[in-house]
């Protein structure tokens, strides 16, 4: 049997340091690329199960070499808040 399940995922904030502003669309539509893919490939988190409304996730930080295009950068911010929401971070 087949469950198909539409989900809406608001993003308020996400708060980018370190980032060119003229890159903030394109790091935006990857993010949201990749978050579709991971959501159907591996499934909604538990947390989103438990609890359709995350007011906060701390996704914490991680390093990106110079250069790095805003598709890799919103790919990688996507696996970030696709983990966080699959641990405890998720409040």
């Amino acid at each position: 049997m087949e469950i198909n399940q539409n989900i809406e995922v608001n993003i308020d904030e996400l708060v980018l340091h370190g980032f060119s502003p003229a890159d903030r669309v394109l790091i935006g539509q990857a993010v949201e690329h990749e978050l579709t893919s991971m959501f159907s490939q591996q499934g909604v988190p538990p947390s989103l199960i438990k609890n359709n409304n995350v007011p906060f996730l701390n996704g914490g930080s991680f390093q990106m070499k110079a250069n790095t295009s805003p598709g890799s950068i919103g790919n990688q911010i996507a696996g970030t808040v696709y983990s966080g929401l699959n641990s405890d971070k998720a409040v």
